[in-house]
């Protein structure tokens, strides 16, 4: 009996090793297949092609790093980056063998400071070149017509449509669900503008969140319909009137006749009228390449080799966490930063901030090893993309020199914490009590089982306090400000680009080019010498071995259904969070 035990068992794990050995050499005969077809030789670029700038998906601001699982189950990953397409625009400009660019949109997402970077792009492109630009949609969702209207030609299909809006911020409360499931939200906090915890206590914004969303909102719109107006060559009063009539609904004949395009063709005809203007025959494909194909079969310049002397340019976007793997994380974001500073090939550093903030420990640390980097003599800019708010622009406040772009958030310094209670939800709805034994009055402080004392809150609140006066502190050094010149324009509040120019949180208005130009004349290199930071990963195994990871941890979530995996993921992540943020508020802009 037991002898049969012992040969099931040991077939049981023989089995089991095989099929995990033969996984694996699946997922790397997949991957190898891909990379191969990537990573193969570089085709050339044939005469009269056309850059295709295919804008569908969510723009990120660089090259992401495909998810392994997501290759091998064939799911789709979107590679549009704002890197990648700044880039190819720059070299397309010179190269005879492209024609000119078509800009094609799809289902298209970006924020307001990406649109804007990417219609400054396209704008050099056409004047360093002379080359045409054509656009074209089934349908235009307004980021992606604010970028087609610096086309020369705008086209969209006879039954589609072009979406004007207007912008606006969206923000949920959640106040009322709380109320009901039993939780309520302790709050600490510093600002009077510093209105992230507000879904959370109220059902409505505040007076002075509505005030700073409405000025922010209004810039916005500025741009925008200024930027269209002048692609379509009409007045701001046009595109405001175009918005307030939901021109969304119109025909595209109503659309041609009003000048927000300049025809209606289907694709096919679009199509026959580039295969024209590149001297295609009509029964032959038109040469398109999109950026990922054009840059590896050029000689890319935004490239520099790493064992010679070069400006590092560090992305720093998403969420600011203390660890983990996603967004800033702290403890991978500090060792890098001084790595870059110890590097003697590194001889400068634009860091490119686009987050909202996060954990008020690790923007502390992040801002440590810049100053460190700065103790090197290397000199030190930052570029803001659509945010670098709160705890983005507290590791942005020390550069020598900061960037923003007309349309970028900023500012919210501000601190606080949020501590859930939820004796109502565990006591009273799902009878679950808690018996306390402490050797010290706070022991056992904070718990989600009872709330806050009068003491604990007070400790808390001098806690935030005093982050609230480092903070403050770091951003009068690094501005060159008195403190209460810093306290007068704080107070949590979001400020945009032109704002913050002018209440000196920012130096200049301007995109990463802007910044890098700069910062290359100040140390004598070459504009296109930089290398890109941190580097994405190409380690096939370490991206399996993080997988795998993963895997593990799907079966041992194997006993719950979805929505409870996910439930357990969202509360994971308050677990996760450090208790103190520096984080602007959550709203939709659109």
């Amino acid at each position: 009996m037991l002898k049969r035990f012992f040969i099931s068992m040991l077939g049981t794990v023989a089995g089991v090793f095989i099929s995990g050995m033969l996984a694996v050499f699946i997922i790397v005969a997949l991957v190898g297949t891909i990379a191969g077809k990537s990573l193969g030789e570089k085709s050339g670029i044939k005469e009269h092609s056309i850059l295709h700038l295919k804008l569908d998906g969510v723009l990120t601001e660089r090259i992401q790093t495909p998810d392994i699982m997501d290759i091998v189950q064939g799911d789709g990953v979107s590679t549009l980056s704002l890197e990648e397409l700044r880039n190819a625009l720059s070299i397309a400009a010179d190269d005879k063998k492209i024609d000119g660019v078509f800009i094609d949109c799809g289902s298209f997402s970006a924020g307001p400071a990406s649109c804007e970077e990417l219609v400054k792009c396209i704008r050099k492109y056409k004047e360093r070149s002379g080359k045409w630009v054509y656009a074209y949609a089934d349908a235009y969702a307004q980021g992606a017509y604010l970028i087609a209207s610096t086309a020369d030609s705008v086209f969209v299909n006879p039954v589609g449509s072009v979406d004007i809006h207007g912008s606006a911020s969206i923000t949920p409360f959640f106040k009322d669900l709380l109320d009901k499931v039993g939780v309520s939200m302790q709050i600490i906090k510093v600002g009077t503008y510093k209105s992230a915890v507000e879904p959370y206590i109220l059902n409505e914004m505040s007076a002075p969140a509505r005030r700073q969303q409405q000025e922010y909102i209004d810039s916005i719109w500025s741009y925008i319909s200024t930027t269209i107006a002048e692609g379509r060559d009409k007045k701001t009063s046009d595109v405001t009137a175009w918005a307030d009539s939901i021109c969304a609904t119109w025909t595209a004949e109503r659309a041609m006749q009003s000048g927000i395009v300049s025809a209606v063709a289907y694709r096919r005809v679009v199509e026959n009228r580039l295969k024209s203007l590149t001297g295609r025959e009509s029964d032959e494909d038109l040469r398109l390449v999109n950026p990922t194909e054009y840059l590896s079969s050029s000689d890319n310049p935004f490239s520099a080799n790493g064992e010679k002397k070069h400006i590092a340019v560090l992305y720093a976007c998403g969420d600011i966490v203390d660890s983990g793997k996603g967004g800033i994380v702290g403890e991978t974001m500090v060792p890098e930063i001084i790595s870059l500073a110890d590097n003697e090939n590194v001889k400068a550093l634009v860091l490119r901030v686009n987050s909202g903030g996060g954990s008020a420990f690790a923007s502390e640390q992040i801002w440590e090893s810049l100053e460190y980097f700065k103790s090197k003599g290397k000199p030190f800019y930052v570029s803001m993309g659509d945010y670098a708010a709160s705890g983005g622009y507290y590791i942005s406040c020390g550069a020598d020199r900061i960037y923003a772009d007309k349309t970028t958030l900023t500012g919210s310094i501000g601190v606080f914490g949020m501590i859930p209670e939820a004796s109502d939800l565990l006591n009273n709805k799902l009878g679950v009590h808690f018996g306390l034994v402490e050797s010290n009055r706070n022991a056992a402080f904070p718990t989600l089982y009872r709330p806050l004392t009068p003491e604990q809150h007070a400790a808390m609140q001098s806690h935030v306090d005093n982050i609230y006066d480092l903070f403050t502190g770091r951003v009068a050094e690094g501005r060159s400000m008195p403190v209460d010149s810093v306290r007068a324009i704080a107070e949590g509040r979001v400020w945009i680009g032109g704002a913050a120019l002018s209440l000196g949180l920012v130096d200049e208005i301007g995109g990463i080019d802007e910044a890098i130009y700069a910062i290359a004349s100040e140390t004598g290199l070459d504009a296109d010498n930089f290398e890109v930071y941190p580097k994405n990963e190409d380690n096939l195994w370490a991206a399996i071995l993080r997988e795998s990871k993963a895997l593990d941890a799907a079966r041992a979530a194997a006993g719950f259904n979805p929505l409870e995996r996910r439930a357990m993921r969202v509360a994971e992540w308050f677990v996760e969070q450090n208790p103190v943020q520096a984080r602007m508020p959550m709203v939709i802009v659109r």
